[in-house]
Parts: C-alpha cells; sequence; structure tokens
C-alpha cells in the first residue's frame, strides 16, 4: 500500500511539473508596456515578456477597441493587462484613451512585423523545393545560352531541351539529398533555385527562354520546373509542437561546420510527424562519447540543451527550420525535440 502511495504521489508531481512547464512563463523583468521598433519581430517581442516565447499565443489578446487588432505595427504599444485575472499582452492605444467617435481610420504605410526574420529565409519560401529525383531527372534541361555561352545570367537568351513544363519556369539544379541518419530512409532531393524565365519560343523539343531574374550563374545541364506562385507569409507564429517530436538537425544551408542564430538548417522530421510552419523545437547538443577509464567501455554523455529553432517550411518527411539563438555553437547531428 506504501508503494502504492509512492507510485501516485510521485505520478501526481509528474503531472504537475508537465502542467507547469507547458503554460506561459512570464519573465521576471517583463515590461508592463513596449513599444514596437522597427526590425522588431514577433518572437524579440514574445523573448522580452516569457521565458519560453512560443506560448505567445496563449498570452495574446486580441483588443476589438484599436485597429488591426491581429496586426502589431513598428509604433505600436503592447501593455501586460490583465483578461480573467490571467495576464495577457495586448495592443493599446498610444494615449491610453477609447475614441468612441466617428473619425478617419488611416492605415500605417509600414508591413506588420514578421515572426522572424524573412530575409534569412525568402529564398525557401519562394523557390527552394523538395522533390522525388524522377521530377528533377524527367524535366527540361540547359543546352547553352546564347552565342554559345556556358554560363548565363538575368537578361540573357537561353535554351533547353524536353517538354515545356510552363510558360513561367525556374531554373534549379540538384543540391542535397536528404537520407535518415537513423533509419536510411530517403527523406527527398533539395532543387535549389538558380533563376526564373519566361519560354518565347518552342522549336520540337528545343525551346528557347529569356532569363528574368538570377541568383547565380546558369550552366548547362541545369533544370527546369514550373514557376510555383508562392507567397512568403510573415502569419506563422511561435507555437508549441502538438505532437510530440524528436528529430535531428541533417544539414545546413551553406555547408558550415559550426551553426548559429539565423542559420537554415534542416531536420528529418516533417507532415506526417505533425510539424506545422510556426513551430519551435529546442535543440539539444550531442553529448561526447568518453571512454570509462576503470572499464574502459565507450559512454555516451547526454546531450545539453543548446538553443531553439522555428520551422518555417514543412514537407511530407522533412522540413526547414530558422536558428533563433543558440548558446553555443551548434552542429549537424544534434537533437531536436519539443521545448
Amino acid at each position: 500500500m506504501r508503494k502504492l502511495l509512492y507510485a501516485l504521489a510521485a505520478t501526481m508531481l509528474l503531472i504537475t511539473s508537465w502542467a507547469q512547464a507547458a503554460s506561459p512563463e512570464f519573465r521576471s523583468d517583463h515590461p508592463e508596456r513596449y513599444t514596437v521598433v522597427k526590425g522588431d519581430t514577433l518572437w524579440d517581442i514574445s523573448s522580452r515578456f516569457l521565458n519560453n516565447p512560443w506560448y505567445w499565443p496563449e498570452i495574446w489578446h486580441v483588443n476589438p477597441q484599436v485597429r488591426n487588432p491581429h496586426l502589431i505595427y513598428p509604433g505600436d504599444v503592447l501593455a501586460l493587462v490583465y483578461v480573467e485575472g490571467e495576464q495577457r499582452v495586448t495592443k493599446v492605444s498610444s494615449d491610453n484613451v477609447v475614441k468612441l467617435s466617428p473619425q478617419v481610420r488611416s492605415e500605417p504605410i509600414e508591413t506588420p512585423i514578421p515572426a522572424i526574420p524573412l530575409d534569412a529565409i525568402s529564398s525557401f519560401l519562394s523557390d527552394t523545393r523538395i522533390v522525388d529525383p524522377e521530377t528533377l531527372e524527367d524535366a527540361a534541361y540547359v543546352l547553352e545560352g546564347e552565342d554559345g555561352r556556358i554560363i548565363m545570367g538575368a537578361g540573357d537568351k537561353i535554351y533547353a531541351r524536353g517538354d515545356k513544363p510552363a510558360d513561367k519556369v525556374g531554373i534549379f539544379r540538384r543540391s542535397n539529398s536528404y537520407v535518415d541518419p537513423e533509419t536510411g530512409e530517403f527523406l527527398g532531393l533539395e532543387a535549389r533555385a538558380i533563376a526564373q524565365g519566361k519560354i518565347t519560343e518552342e522549336n520540337g523539343d528545343v525551346l528557347t527562354l529569356q532569363l528574368k531574374r538570377s541568383v547565380e550563374e546558369v550552366r548547362i545541364g541545369d533544370r527546369l520546373l514550373a514557376s510555383e506562385d508562392r507567397t512568403i507569409t510573415a502569419q506563422f507564429n511561435p507555437s508549441a509542437p502538438g505532437d510530440q517530436i524528436e528529430g535531428q538537425m541533417i544539414a545546413v544551408e551553406g555547408g558550415v561546420k559550426q551553426i548559429g542564430q539565423y542559420d537554415v538548417v534542416a531536420i528529418n522530421r516533417g507532415a506526417r510527424e505533425g510539424l506545422e510552419a510556426g513551430n519551435v523545437l529546442a535543440v539539444f547538443r550531442a553529448g561526447n562519447v568518453v571512454k570509462d577509464p576503470y572499464t574502459n567501455e565507450k559512454v555516451q554523455l547526454p546531450a545539453e540543451r543548446a538553443g531553439v529553432l522555428m520551422i518555417f517550411q514543412t514537407y511530407e518527411k522533412l522540413s526547414y527550420g530558422l536558428v533563433l539563438n543558440a548558446t553555443r555553437p551548434l552542429a549537424i547531428g544534434d537533437i531536436v525535440r519539443n521545448p
């Protein structure tokens, strides 16, 4: 009976600890009011108020008495208030006076602040994509540029061969081939966006294109895929994953060895595991493998928390995330899991 009571007490303690950890935790030095400045992101602001910024949606209170209550602009004043006894953050009038008389409502010139720095991820949201190898292998490919050029850029005319994918096309280059380091499962092939163009003429299976924009030189053998009208969105908000997630960082944009703030990383978990854009994951630096001085056994030291990332693009089997902060250099193979 005593063992049963101990077990029950331990279980209740775990449940209580989990409940406390799974709720917003205000910083001891949080501001009572904060004026949003240009360059702020939603992550910056939520980090000023919370120790666990991914719970921002739970403390944000929409104030119907101010203009655009769902959006936050530079110059807006945010205040800590109590709603039904709970602490909340809301947007208030700068003079704290609610004016109910008819008046002209002008829209601010500034755009709403994004969740995270969009310039760090814009190429992934607008162009770069994950495809099956067959999709790239079967796509039309670049033959050469006008006057026999082998390197082309924006404004150049180029020739390609294959089936016309669409009038407006993207030029892509085979990049990372992602494989799960734990299971060996193929996760997808990254098709890196090189340029955009428009097909101006067809002669059998030879296509003539005018390049409209390029981020690097187009080369012979690059592939053509139909352009996708993807809008860069700033509307995803920091949030905890709905399911239990544990995976690894398997690649980093640019191939750097030490990963830090605002680096883009790929992880071996995706939509099938329940990940969504806006989900925040903690990064744990893999512990060293050491030799026991007495038994000569190899011992794996535990992983230590070393940073936080936010998922901004998900595919079926993998996702891209942006490292928001890192307390120490991160590396490929580091563990990601629920914060």
